[in-house]
This record gives C-alpha cells, structure tokens and sequence, in this order.
C-alpha cells in the first residue's frame, strides 16, 4: 500500500511539474496583462494575482496599433490556410491511401523528407517563387507557403488508410465511380482527422510571424503577429503591453480550439467505421 501510494504521489508531482513549465508562462503572459502601473513585474520573488488590476494595457494596444484591421488580415491568411489544407491534403491522402500509381512509394518518400526539412532553410527559394509570382506584400503570398503542410497530408493518408476497404467495393458494386466513393463513402469516415487538420493549420497560420514578417512590407497587409510587433518602441518596451498584445492574439486559438474540440477529440482516437 505504501509503495502504490508513493507512486501515485510520485505520478502527480511529476505531472504537477510538467503541466508549471506547459501553462506557467502563459499565466504569466496573462496576468501580466492585467497588471497596472502599481504592480512591479519584476518584483523578487515575483507574484501572479495583480495588486493593482486593470484593462489599460488593452485599450492602450487597440490606440496604439490597428488591431482590427491586423485581426482581418490574420484571419484572411487563415482561412486561406485552413481551405488549403483541407482540400489538399484530403486529395493528396486519398491518393497515396487508397490509389494505385507509379512512383508511388517515392512521392511518399517526398513527403516525408518535407516533413525534415526545417522551414528557415526554404524561405529564399519561397521568396523568389512569391515574388516572382507577383504575389509580394499580399495576403495570398503570405498563406501560400502553408497552403498544405506534409505533416496534415501523412495524417489523412493514415485516416483514409484505416477506412474498411469493404466500403469501397460495395461502392463499386452499387456502381460509384471513384469520385463518389471518395466524396459519400470515405469522407464522411475521416471528418474527425479533418478537423484535427484544420485546427493545425489554423493554429499555424495564425502563429506564423517569420514568413509574414519577410513577405509583407506594407503596414496595410500586417497580419497580427507581425502588427503586435509594433507595440516595441526603439529604446523602450513595456512588457505589459506586449503581454496585453499576447492574449489578443491568443483569444481566436482558444475559441477556434473550443469550438471544434469535440471533432478534434473524436479525430485523434477514430479507427474503423463510423456510425
């Protein structure tokens, strides 16, 4: 009994441990928003709860930068993204899951090698391709490079893997060319996956301040993370601020996660057949 209990005691101080590093700077970030002219953020040893709260630090960032229009273009960017991601890697995982075609084994191969690639080392090459395409400084250059990650296409590739070949052959019994059974059969078994998808890629798209930063030079067309930046002066940053900034920034995650939590949970642990 004593050494289950000290497990278990073990168990959650550990766990206690990792959920501090996971969530310990994001309160911070939060509070830290809150905290008024009163409060001294870098007080020894420091304190969560404000002693003197207030809501200044946001309409501070609403007066200083056009978060709005910061908000839409990010928005903009996201849903380009999202769209993207959907149909392509819904495509592009039905293909590789359930088609047969030549080089077959090495566009998979492709794939994953996209996935080691780390991002930094593309972006000259991604510039130059925008650029060329005229599509410098817009909101469209800006989504382009997240259009379909690798990642999102190996997971539907596994979603549509696990769907009963069964299915499909009734289909093709019943008639269905391949486009039907793909849009009435094994679509409607991956919506879970889809939705993990899409939360991925709206997460990273929304995040994403490298690529926006290098493609966007116009005030206009600055997505939010790139426009938050603005809150730092030359000489003089009040980290408040930019906290406030933060959790602007971060209210479309947590809505956009809340909202399709459930799909999302049902598409991490959907197997076989759905109902």
């Amino acid at each position: 009994m004593r050494s289950k209990l000290a497990n278990s005691v073990a168990r959650y101080l550990l766990l206690a441990l990792f959920l501090f590093i996971l969530i310990g700077p994001l309160l911070w970030q939060f509070t830290l928003a809150f905290k008024g002219k009163g409060d001294d953020i870098y007080a020894v040893p420091p304190y969560v709860i404000p002693r003197d709260p207030t809501v200044s630090n946001f309409v501070e960032a609403f007066n200083r930068i056009p978060v709005l229009r910061y908000f839409a273009n990010s928005l903009v960017v996201a849903a380009i993204g999202v769209t993207g991601n959907i149909v392509g890697s819904t495509l592009a995982g039905y293909a590789l899951a359930r088609l047969k075609f030549r080089c077959k084994r090495l566009v998979t191969v492709l794939i994953f090698a996209a996935m080691l690639i780390p991002g930094e080392t593309l972006l000259i090459s991604q510039f130059i391709i925008v650029k060329d395409l005229g599509l410098q400084n817009t909101l469209l250059g800006a989504a382009l490079p997240g259009l379909c990650g690798a990642m999102n296409v190996l997971l539907m590739t596994n979603a549509f893997a696990g769907v009963p070949v069964e299915l499909e052959e009734a289909g093709k019994v019943d008639g269905a060319n391949i486009w039907q059974r793909f849009l009435h059969i094994c679509l409607p078994q991956v919506k879970g996956t889809m939705t993990v998808v899409a939360i991925f890629a709206f997460v990273g798209a929304w995040n994403d301040f490298l690529w926006p930063l290098i493609i966007l030079g116009d005030d206009s067309v600055y997505t939010l993370t790139v426009g938050l930046n603005r809150l730092k002066n030359q000489f003089v940053s009040d980290p408040r601020l930019i906290a406030a900034g933060t959790v602007i920034a971060l209210v479309p995650i947590i809505v956009f996660f809340l909202t399709f939590q459930r799909h999302f949970f049902k598409g991490v642990e959907e197997g076989g057949i759905k109902g």
